[in-house]
């Protein structure tokens, strides 16, 4: 009696068992499905950053929108996606494929309309750097973000190098000192020298589709990274010159600037230039004690007292996800990483990028130094 009565209890525990692994796994399986993610826009070549990526099985791509076939066309022979994903308007794309999140590779003026698009339905964003074309449209785009509680990130290239990460832990733990000065140089010999395609030139040298020449297209970097290494302070003053050197080849937008960023404790100097015969990315920290230069993505150098000598270290590429945008982008959607305040990909990060590039042309137009307000 005593074994028939037990019998159908220890069946009920299996099966409640084998029904929760079942559950458990399930769960896992949907958390670890890739991302379905849309590109918006291939005029920026920044755009085979995604399309050449190595499956890493953290994103798929879903859909494609672009209303240039010749160029989708051109793109699909080269990296080898289906012309079958690529829609003419947003609206087909979302309609096919509901995508999760979204990239852009389009004109940073089309920014808007994007968030403008996918925000309403919760679909998540992430833009090329800069995050928007002017502070006005940032701040639309900003409202917009928190209203329907979507990520909005914005990727450079520099938010992976292995070198600012390391710079941005010494300062954190005072290694140098409190900060003095902070140099990022940004630039190359010119779009048109390096031969971009004529859908990326189109936009990128037109005032209101950039927003400016090199000043947005390189300046950008420098105000991101100076904002991060300050915990997101915001400046007190900015001033700015730019100029046209090569008005033959970039008659309506600058090629040449220089931002200077002022802080109660701190300068920042931000260089921007088409004009750099050697392409350059990097950056001087100063503070009271000691200094830290980055060369490039993977060598740093630093002196930390006048009574040490300089020292040289080669960094390996950092761990995943945090060393691609995409890798980022999934774990952010997925909930498995969140930001820190005033990281080089957040929203609060870049509306302080924007505020600065919008004082900068705004100095550089005046030739007057322009005060944030508080």
């Amino acid at each position: 009696m005593k074994s028939a009565t037990l019998t159908p209890n220890i069946y009920f525990i299996s099966t409640l068992l084998i029904f929760l692994m079942i559950a458990q796994l399930h769960g896992q399986t949907a958390k670890s499905l890739p991302v379905r993610v849309a590109i918006i826009g291939l005029t920026h070549t920044h755009v085979h950053w995604i399309l050449g990526r190595p499956d890493r099985g953290d994103i798929t791509i879903v859909g494609i929108v672009e209303p240039n076939r010749d160029l989708a066309q051109r793109y699909s022979k080269q990296h080898g996606f289906s012309m079958k994903i690529v829609f003419a308007t947003m609206e087909e794309m979302i309609a096919s494929t509901k995508p999760e999140a979204v990239t852009a590779f389009g004109t940073i003026f089309d920014h808007l309309k994007i968030v403008e698009t996918f925000a309403p339905l919760g679909i998540h964003v992430m833009v090329e750097k800069p995050l928007a074309v002017s502070l006005d449209h940032a701040l639309r785009m900003k409202a917009l973000a928190k209203k329907y509680k979507i990520h909005l990130l914005t990727n450079y290239e520099t938010s992976w190098y292995s070198t600012n990460h390391k710079i941005h832990e010494m300062v954190n733990r005072g290694a140098v000192g409190p900060l003095r000065k902070i140099v990022v140089h940004d630039g190359h010999k010119g779009p048109i020298e390096l031969g971009i395609n004529q859908e990326f030139l189109e936009w990128l040298t037109d005032p209101v589709k950039n927003g400016a020449g090199a000043l947005t297209d390189f300046g950008c970097y420098g105000a991101n990274l100076i904002t991060w290494l300050k915990n997101g302070e915001r400046p007190e003053e900015v001033t700015a010159v730019t100029q046209t050197l090569k008005p033959e080849l970039y008659p309506n937008v600058d090629d040449e600037a220089t931002i200077i960023l002022k802080y109660p404790n701190t300068q920042g100097l931000i260089q921007a230039s088409w004009n750099w015969p050697i392409a350059r990315k990097d950056m001087e920290v100063y503070g009271t004690t000691g200094y830290i230069l980055s060369d490039n993505r993977s060598d740093l150098r630093y002196r930390l007292s006048e009574n040490e000598q300089e020292q040289k270290e080669k960094l390996q590429e950092r761990i995943s996800p945090f060393d691609d945008p995409f890798a980022l982008l999934a774990a952010v959607v997925q909930k498995n990483v969140v930001l820190p305040p005033f990281d080089v990909s957040s929203l609060e990060n870049n509306m302080i990028v924007m505020e600065i590039l919008e004082a900068a042309k705004t100095s550089a137009a005046t030739g007057k130094t322009i005060r944030l307000k508080k």
